[in-house]
């Protein structure tokens, strides 16, 4: 889809409680705002850094991100319909094609040059890993720090989609929460884990050119504990994070047999302190095993992260690494902070 210049584009929402030089920055990042599947000839709203978007798809397949807004009198147009290749606005009729332009102002149906004034503003759309991803100030795809989920169209793993899960807590908290090895023992001993074995043994964390790279070595089964028999007694279990900022990392975990489990986490920043997370996932074991008992165990784990994200305070990531305590085994979200640090994220974005 073309889109209206970059210079055209809105600034952060006057209700946004993002700082504005944060705003400006994690706005030039890309990021999956629905899934693929749930996107129809039927206008639905999606919301990223504070923007509200329209998001469809015409009668042919196209999907179409613009701003959800008429440039003649403001009205949402997820509030109107798609017909043919193009979206309606309910207020006066305009018209409007896949491309952001009015084709049609029914008021004036003789008019055959319309002003650009009137044309929407056009988001660059991805589709990635059964997600539609974009970036509110980046229009050059080749740039953006996708995550590398690798195994989603190879054919001998299964992949899958579970569905979104909303957090009222920011996507900083949430996706180091994602690559915190220590907290497995404690919010997780429902799931998989056992508070009898809480030590984290030590682990290598790196920089990259695309964020860092962890792995992680224990005897901590990934097994749900209903399948924990499973799992071989001198098993290491290795766990291996690639994280690629801002909000966005793929955790590899190293089954029994050469099986591969692969997680996205991938965080959709709705607002400073609201966050959509889309998991895709791949598998090469268990491939015709029951689907709703993967989406079940997921929607474990990540409620059980979710209570403790939505809780945190500060509710944003402290990237001053003085305003809280570590100890060794948070390596990783040191290292994540810092790297946020050094994109200039402000002390707004800290407190």
């Amino acid at each position: 889809m073309n889109a209206i210049p970059v210079t055209q584009l809105l600034n952060k929402p006057c209700y946004s409680q993002f700082d504005s030089n944060d705003w400006d920055i994690l706005a030039q990042h890309w990021y999956p705002v629905a899934r693929i599947e749930d996107v129809s000839t039927i206008p639905q709203q999606v919301m990223l850094l504070d923007v509200k978007l329209a998001l469809y798809k015409t009668e042919t397949g196209q999907i179409c991100l613009v701003r959800d807004i008429c440039p003649h009198r403001g009205v949402p147009l997820t509030k109107g319909w798609v017909e043919g290749e193009e979206i309606i606005c309910p207020y006066h009729g305009l018209r409007y094609n896949s491309e952001g332009k009015c084709t049609l102002i029914p008021a004036q149906p003789e008019l055959t040059k319309i002003s650009d004034r009137f044309s929407l503003i056009s988001f660059p759309v991805v589709e990635k890993y059964g997600l539609i991803w974009t970036s509110i100030l980046s229009r050059d795809e080749s740039k953006a720090n996708f995550p590398v989920l690798d195994t989603w169209d190879q054919p001998e793993h299964q992949a899958i989609l579970p569905p979104f899960v909303d957090i009222a807590g920011s996507s900083g908290r949430q996706l180091e929460g994602f690559i915190d090895v220590a907290h497995f023992a404690w919010v997780h001993n429902r799931a998989f884990a056992n508070r009898d074995t809480p030590v984290v043994p030590k682990y290598s964390t790196v920089t990259t050119d695309y964020g860092l790279h962890t792995e992680y070595i224990s005897n901590v089964s990934n097994y749900p504990h209903g399948l924990q028999h499973l799992a071989p007694d001198d098993f290491l279990w290795k766990r291996t994070f690639d994280v690629y900022p801002p909000f966005s990392a793929v955790l590899s975990i190293d089954f029994p047999n050469e099986g591969v489990l692969k997680i996205l986490n991938a965080c959709c920043p709705v607002s400073h302190n609201k966050t959509r997370l889309f998991v895709p996932l791949t598998r090469n074991f268990d491939t015709t095993g029951d689907l709703q008992a993967v989406y079940d165990f997921n929607a474990q784990i990540f409620a059980e992260d979710q209570d403790m994200i939505e809780s945190q305070k500060p509710e944003e990531l402290p990237l001053d690494l003085s305003m809280e305590a570590h100890f060794e085994a948070d390596r990783s979200s040191a290292t994540y902070r810092r790297i946020l640090a050094d994109w200039g994220l402000s002390k707004r974005y800290t407190v």
